[in-house]
Formats: structure tokens, sequence, C-alpha cells
């Protein structure tokens, strides 16, 4: 049991790392190893679902509801419903894998031999095109594979993406598949920008790709050259219009809609794996970021009758190719301090050529990997870049190693403010114990001013970088005491750019509750414990006084994170700072209202499934919440409710199982009614 908690929490971290904050930590290889893990552990006990509803590390996302795939949405954005549900596809990463694959197939559908169509696998970000009468209306991330947010407005400016088709045989009603990506030229191009003005350089295209395709400004989106390849189809009327992939590609390139490089159409598994083979040989000279080969059924009839799971279809899959791997030497490394005090050491290396970028640094992880193989500053090292992720030194090449090379000894100080590290039971990260060493101040008004927290724009990580450097904000509270004078003698600031920053600082002081408590960046406490201690207290001064066991009671709250928010709250520098933003005009009673009254679903847990018709999964949470209750993404005995739309899935079934009552959106409606 204490594994397969422990591996739901990692899936949840590195989903939320992957879809919503586009830093992922760790490759597709190493996730589906994990998500195979616990796979099996959960059909040994029974035990249904993926993430542990004891995770907090939620910002700024619509967590009502889990996904059919991993979900990307953001609050800050409108969303759209897929006509056709946008699955993700399964991962396979060796030819008897794959073979495997075909010969389930050939035996579902009773064939000797399949037809397939092979293309590239693109690592951008997936998106669905809808077109109605010819014209692009809404362009959508996959989100939850229901639902996605609207991104149209950041990518209508992508040069060889039509948003008007004439052609008299294009449908009148079709969803168009695709991937949004950043060549490596434009990537580069970015990152040397930043580097001479001393900013931290995007890990990879896929990265940068995801963030610009959620910048709040388009005009920004704009200036970064975004491109786009089209391969699948979604939802179409008529529904016959099209009888096989081979056939869909035909017309996107009839339509001058955009296209994979390498298209394949092949009668077997076997030639299906030479055309894989050529790919991997051929991959390196496209300009878009390929990491791996897609393997479709060709005919449309066959997809349908082999059909698909809740996440993937089961006539398709990605190959994925082997990570690219290179030595090179170890440099130094140098110590980072996080807004936390965590200290993370990177490597810096002799730069090297990897898959299709110039690679300089590398993560080590912590003092503990470094000390468990051995790296020492000389080295030759092996780095792997899995999936177009942030580099990591996997192995020394100790043949290479210098005689006279010596271990690495990590600090013991602090190397910002050279406070004494600590290091806590259970944990592997050395802390920085000082609320007053400038990186963690850094970090910590970065995480306030952000979307998810305090969404105080104009106030990013250089500009903060400099109120720091300078002297002018020491703590939260010097925020709000920023005058016009002190913004003028920042580089790039003219009376304009003050003014906007010191309006939205000042528009930050009536924010909503829950946003204020996440700000202050309690360990342990995210988005959505944010809400339910907001929701329970109303007013910071209440939940200033509130005891550990008064906090415990609080559903979604432990006993870790209750210690961490009474601590928090206990310490003395953390209570001035508060009294301080009160006295600057921070509205903390009226951020959220009342202080708690009894709600119609105070106490009552719901879960949603399916796709529901009346309300979006966001709307019908949001609604939930308003009046008391709370929504889960797992079911449990101590589910109250379960709200059912169409294709229910194991979720219904589970509910059913444990006699937890099943509402109709109808239901539903009668119950929320004032």
């Amino acid at each position: 049991m204490n594994r397969e908690k422990e591996l739901r929490s990692l899936l949840k971290a590195h989903d939320e790392a992957y879809y919503r904050d586009a830093k992922p930590s760790i490759s597709d290889r190493e996730y589906d190893r994990l998500k195979l893990e616990l796979e099996s552990l959960s059909k040994q006990e029974d035990l249904l679902g993926l993430f542990d509803q004891q995770s907090t590390s939620e910002v700024g996302v619509k967590d009502s509801v889990k996904p059919i795939v991993g979900d990307d949405r953001l609050d800050e954005f409108s969303s759209h419903k897929h006509l056709s549900p946008m699955l993700s596809l399964d991962n396979t990463y060796d030819q008897e894998e794959f073979l495997e694959f075909d010969q389930r197939l050939c035996r579902l559908l009773k064939a000797s031999a399949l037809p397939y169509v092979v293309e590239p696998k693109i690592d951008g970000v997936a998106v669905s095109l809808t077109y109605e009468n010819g014209s692009l209306t809404n362009a959508t991330t996959r989100g939850n594979g229901i639902e996605g947010d609207v991104i149209t407005q950041n990518i209508v400016h992508i040069e060889n993406l039509p948003l008007n088709i004439t052609n008299s045989n294009f449908p009148p009603l079709i969803e168009i598949r695709g991937e949004i990506f950043m060549g490596h030229e434009e990537f580069d191009r970015i990152n040397q920008e930043r580097l001479n003005i001393g900013l931290e350089l995007y890990a990879n295209p896929r990265n940068l790709t995801a963030g610009t395709v959620k910048l709040l400004d388009p005009k920004e989106a704009k200036n970064r050259k975004l491109e786009i390849v089209l391969y699948g189809l979604g939802a179409c009327e008529p529904g016959d219009h099209f009888s096989s992939q081979s056939q869909f590609h035909k017309a996107i390139k009839d339509w001058r809609l955009p296209t994979v490089d390498f298209l394949e159409f092949v009668s077997s598994a076997p030639e299906a794996w030479d055309a894989i083979t050529k790919l991997d040989q051929q991959r390196d000279n496209y300009t878009y970021p390929t990491d791996g080969a897609v393997i479709k059924l060709d005919s449309f009839s066959l997809q349908k009758e082999a059909g698909s799971t809740a996440k993937a279809p089961r006539w398709a899959i990605a190959f994925k190719f082997e990570s690219e791997r290179q030595q090179t030497l170890l440099e130094d490394i140098q110590i980072q301090v996080g807004r936390t005090g965590a200290i993370t050491p990177v490597a810096h290396l002799k730069a090297v050529q990897l898959a299709g970028t110039v690679v300089s640094r590398a993560s080590l992880h912590n003092a503990d990997e470094i000390e468990r193989k051995d790296i020492r500053v000389g080295d030759t090292v092996v780095v792997e870049k899995a999936g177009e992720i942030i580099p990591q030194v996997i192995e020394v090449v100790q043949a290479l190693r210098s005689e006279s090379s010596e271990p690495f000894i990590f600090p013991r100080f602090c190397p910002c403010c050279e406070s004494k590290l600590e290091k806590m039971d259970g944990e592997s990260a050395w802390r920085c114990p000082s609320q007053l060493c400038s990186a963690q101040i850094k970090g910590r008004l970065e995480y306030y001013a952000s979307r998810g927290c305090m969404n105080i724009d104009h106030l990013g990580e250089a500009v903060i970088a400099q109120l720091v450097d300078r002297g002018f904000v020491k703590k939260l509270s010097d925020l709000y005491m920023l005058s016009n004078q002190q913004l003028l003698q920042l580089d790039g600031f003219a009376q304009k750019s003050a003014d906007n920053l010191l309006e939205t600082i000042d528009k930050s002081k009536n924010q909503v509750l829950w946003r204020f408590i996440c700000g202050l960046g309690i360990k342990h406490v995210g988005t959505s414990a944010s809400k339910e201690l907001a929701r329970e207290f109303g007013s910071i001064q209440s939940l200033e006084h509130a005891s550990e066991e008064e906090l415990t009671s609080i559903s979604g709250v432990g006993s870790i994170m209750a210690k961490s928010i009474f601590s928090f709250f206990q310490n003395l520098e953390n209570q001035t700072i508060l009294r301080k933003l009160e006295e600057l005009g921070l509205q903390f009673n009226s951020l959220q209202g009342e202080p708690k009254k009894k709600l119609s679903l105070d106490g009552k847990t719901f879960v949603l499934t399916g796709t529901l018709e009346n309300f979006t999964r966001e709307e019908a949470g949001s609604r939930i919440e308003s009046l008391g209750g709370r929504v889960s993404s797992s079911i449990s005995k101590k589910t109250t409710f379960l709200l059912a739309g169409k294709g229910g899935g194991s979720k219904l079934s589970k509910a059913q199982k444990l006699d937890v009552p099943i509402l109709s959106e109808d239901e539903f409606s009668l119950l929320i009614e004032p």
C-alpha cells in the first residue's frame, strides 16, 4: 500500500509538471515504467484511480474532475468541448513490443495482416482545429480529452495555417488534430536573447511551445514563431466523408494544410517496422523535434471495430526512439537555491549536441545522487536527453577519470546567504533555513505573483530579480510599498511601465482569499487546500488562530499539512508581515466574503464522470464548491454522490459496487437549486 501511495503521488506530480507547468522532470519511458508498476499493484489490490486526493500541489488549474488523459487546462482560459474525444497514445519502446501490439490487433480483428500508416511522432503540443463551413472557429488543446483550453488567439498568426478553406470537397464541419511546435532555429534565437539579458534559458522547444500557446497576451505569442502540422481526424460531418487514414492525408494535401514530412502506407507490421527504422535514420533532418513514430490502422472502419480504452485507441501506438546519449566533460557543479530553500545541484558541461539542441547544463537532482554515482568535477560523463526534457547525467565514464580527481564535497552553507544548510528527516534535499536569503525571496515573490496565485501582471522573474538585488524588496510587504521613483531605476522601465506595475500591485489587494493563502507559499498547501481553508475560515485572522486539531478536521488537510500551516502562522516574522500587509490595505476580511456559514452541500463529497450536457465539469465543480461541497477525482466509500454523464466508465462501475448514490444531471440540478 505504501508503494501504491508513493506511485500515485509521483505520477500526480509528474502529470502536473508535464501537462500544466510544461516542465517535465523525467523521461516518457521512466513515466511509463512508474505507471505500469502502479497498474500492476492496483490490479493486485483491486484498487481503482490514479491520483491521491491528499496531494495538494495544484496551482491555478481546472481541477474538478479526473481527466481521461493528462489535463493541461488552466483557469485563465475558456473551455471548448471536443466533438470527438481527444485521446492520447500508448507507448512502446522495442520491436518485440510493437509486434505484440500488431498480434493483439490481428487477433481482435481476426486478420492475418493489417495495413498501417506510419507517421513521425512530433514532440510539441497537441491541438484540435474546428472548421465550420470552411472557417477556423476554434483551436483547442487536448485538455482532459473531453474538453480543452481555447488557444485560437495565440496561433492564428502561424504562417502556414489557413483560416479559411474554399475547397468544394471540404466538409461543413470537421475537427482536424495535429501538433504545434517550435523549430530548433527559433528556439535557439529566443534562448540567445535570454542569454544576452541574463535570464534563465528554456529547457527545450516543447516546453517553450506549451508556454507560448498558454500566454495570456496574444501579442507576445505572435513574437514567437510557432509552426503546425496536421495528421489526425476527430469528428466530421458527414461521417462517411473519409474511409481511411491515407485518404484523409491526401485530402489534407489537397486543401494545402500543413502536414508531416514523412508518411508511409504499408500492408503489414514487418513493413511498418522497416518504415519506423527509416524514420529514425531521417528524423534529424526535420525542422521539428521528433521523438518517435506513430503507427495507425489505415482503415477507419477497422479503427472503429477495434475501439478504444478509456485513455487510448487500440488501433494506434507510439513507438518511442531510444533516448540520445553523448559523452562530455563535466566542467563544474553549481548550486541553486529554490523558494522553499531547497538546494539543487546543476552540472555545467562542455557544450555538446544532443537531441537537436546544444546542451551545456544537466540536472544532478540532489547530494545523495551525486554521492551514489560518484560524480566529480572534471569527469567525463554520459548525458541523456530523453524525450526532449532537461538533460540528466546518467553515469560517469570511470575509465577516463583523472588520477588527481577528488570527490565532490556538497556545501554545508548556503551559496547565497551563507546560512548553515539543514536536512529534514525523510527528505533527500538540503535546505537553507534563512527567510532572508535573497534567492528564496526571489522565488517566493515569483510564486506569489504567478497566475495561479495573486496573478500580478508585469511582475515577472526579471523584474523581481532587479527589485531584490537593488534592495527595494526584502519581504512580501515591501511589494506594496514600492514607489514610482524606485521602479524608474529598473532597467527597461519608463513611466508607463512603472504605472502599470503599481496599478496591478494595488489591484491585487482585493484578490480572493484562497489566492492569497496559496501565494503565501505554505509548504504542502496548493490550490485545492487553499480553497478549502478560505471556505472554512473566511478570513486570514481566523486561519491564523486555528489549532492543529481544527485544521486536521478539514477535508483534504492531513496531519503533515496541518502542522505546516500551524507552524507558518506561529512564526513571528510571518505574523509581522501579515500585520504590515493589513496596514497597507490588503482586505483580508472581504477577500472571500463572510466567514463560513452552513451551506446546503456542506460535508458532501462529489465525484464527476462521463460527458455532461448542461454543464461543463468546471461549472458543475464550481457550483458544488460554492455550496460547501467538495469535488474528488476518485470513488471511495466516503463519496456522497457520483454525478454521472454519458459514458461513465470505471467510476460508474465502482460507485455501483460501493452503493454510492448516482445522480443524473436533472437530479443534480434539483439538488443545487436555491
